[in-house]
């Protein structure tokens, strides 16, 4: 079969991966001013941070909309046996609700709810473009998809909490008392929904290396395919520990570096990092 993959803008891909594996992106808005841009293409998360920095209002994201997604699928629906159209998780956004409704009138469409964000969503969309090159049925193959869905861990830790604040996300009380104390917290993705998880203590540097160890050490329900460090900006000095534990504690056989998009950088800011990956 000769199957498309699409993906929303979320997934945090580079362009050499996006390049490689022909994957085509439907990017999310993107409102800074009461004016709308296209994530990755009008506006970087560079223009987001110098924004809030010189005293604008939090950015925040839109959805695709069902008529830009039909938009899409009709481009390509035609010309492929099948599409395959990779949404950022329904618990943020209501990108795969009307990436659904869109498909109701493309019978070949089929839509996957990545349950993730950002590199976690990338690596569902890495995973479509391996099963695409030998699928023999599109259902089995969406199917399938669903089920590696369920397979990836994605986790950041954040080191200020401002946007966070800014957002609405969380409280000025419980930033204040993160900053008083020093606390970096590790924000989670379980069943397509973020949480709390631990919070790390002391020097940004040292807590990432911290959470890498703690992530990756001693587990045998890794696959060591491949992983994903993904940033928004973070000192060389956080990146290094990051990149050398991973060295120590991890054996995979790729491992990708990516800045995360709009969407990561409006809700987390600078200094945000992560490593995602997938479970056996």
């Amino acid at each position: 079969m000769n199957i498309k993959i699409i993906s929303d803008s979320t997934c945090d891909l580079s362009a050499q991966l996006i390049a490689e594996n022909n994957i085509t992106l439907t990017s999310l808005t993107v409102v800074k001013n009461d004016e709308q841009f296209k994530d990755g293409i009008t506006i970087t998360p560079a223009d987001i941070f110098a924004h809030v920095a010189a005293g604008g209002a939090l950015c925040s994201t839109a959805a695709n909309s069902i008529g830009e997604y039909a938009e899409v699928f009709e481009k390509y629906a035609a010309d492929y046996d099948g599409v395959i159209m990779i949404t950022i998780g329904s618990g943020f956004s209501t990108c795969y609700q009307s990436a659904c409704l869109a498909a109701e009138d493309f019978p070949n469409v089929r839509v996957i709810d990545s349950q993730n964000l950002s590199t976690g969503q990338g690596l569902v969309v890495l995973k479509a473009c391996e099963l695409a090159k030998s699928a023999s049925d599109l259902d089995a193959l969406a199917e399938e998809l669903r089920a590696f869905t369920e397979k990836v861990e994605a986790s950041f830790v954040v080191d200020k909490l401002d946007y966070l604040v800014k957002g609405g996300r969380c409280s000025s009380a419980a930033a204040l008392g993160a900053n008083l104390l020093n606390l970096k917290p590790c924000i989670e993705v379980k069943n397509g929904k973020m949480s709390v998880g631990k919070k790390y203590r002391g020097n940004y540097a040292k807590c990432l290396g911290n959470y890498v160890k703690e992530r990756l050490e001693g587990r045998d329900d890794i696959d060591n395919g491949t992983l994903f460090i993904t940033q928004t900006i973070v000192s060389d000095e956080a990146y290094a520990a990051v990149k050398a534990t991973v060295t120590e504690y991890g054996q995979f056989e790729s491992v990708y570096e990516t800045t995360a998009g709009c969407t990561i950088s409006c809700h987390c800011g600078p200094g945000t990092l992560g490593i995602l990956f997938v479970r056996k």
